[in-house]
This record gives C-alpha cells, sequence and structure tokens, in this order.
C-alpha cells in the first residue's frame, strides 16, 4: 500500500481530521458488524473519540494510506485511504473514503468511515 501523498488530498484529509470536534467531518457508515466490534473491542468508544484518536495518530506521524479503489460499489470513489492505529491497546485497521473539492478549500472535506475491525 501507498501513503497518500497528493498534496491536495492530504491537505483535504487532514484538514477534515482536524475539524474531528465539530458535527458532519468526520461521518461513520458502519455495518452492524463493525458497530458490534466497536462495543465488543473498544468499550462502545463514541465516534467523536474515534475521530479524535484518528486525528492524534496522523498528526503525530501516523500514515494514510491511499488504495485505488476496485469495489464496484463504490465506483464513484478513486480511492480509499486506510489508517492502522492502537486504541485501548489494540491494534485497529480503519477504512475511509473522502470527500473533497479538485482545488482544496479548507473546513469544506469529509471523511466517511466505512469499517473498524481489527487488522
Amino acid at each position: 500500500m501507498a501513503p497518500l501523498t497528493d498534496p491536495t488530498r492530504l491537505a483535504a484529509y487532514k484538514d477534515a481530521l482536524a475539524n474531528w470536534n465539530y458535527a458532519g467531518f468526520i461521518q461513520f457508515e458502519l455495518t452492524e458488524t463493525a458497530r458490534n466490534f466497536i462495543k465488543r473491542e473498544l468499550s462502545n468508544i463514541t465516534f467523536k473519540e474515534i475521530g479524535r484518536l484518528m486525528h492524534k495518530h496522523v498528526e503525530s506521524g501516523g500514515e494514510i494510506d491511499e488504495v485505488p479503489e476496485t469495489r464496484s460499489e463504490w465506483a464513484e470513489y478513486k480511492f480509499h485511504y486506510d489508517l492502522r492505529l492502537t486504541i485501548q491497546e489494540k491494534p485497529i485497521y480503519i477504512e475511509s473514503r473522502l470527500n473533497h473539492k479538485i482545488t482544496f478549500v479548507p473546513d469544506e472535506s469529509t471523511i466517511i468511515v466505512v469499517s473498524i475491525h481489527a487488522p
């Protein structure tokens, strides 16, 4: 997997993460399986806290992997974005999509978290 290096997409992803404390910048569209994983393995942590930890992870140098999207149900997205971090002393994999403008505009990008599970 390749790290996210495109300057516009990187700025957009980091900008959305930086707004973790405000509604709408990091959204969660999770399956029931992912929601059950959070309840069972992460002590029912809040989505807001997950967003804060994602931001902290990236700000401290954690990598964002940019993966070409090949699944037909996500055909409108060229890439999805993976984070691998530790939450409550457990390794966690987070898959997300990025909504942004071609020309970066601060405070207009959003991230949709679509999967959370053990790696």
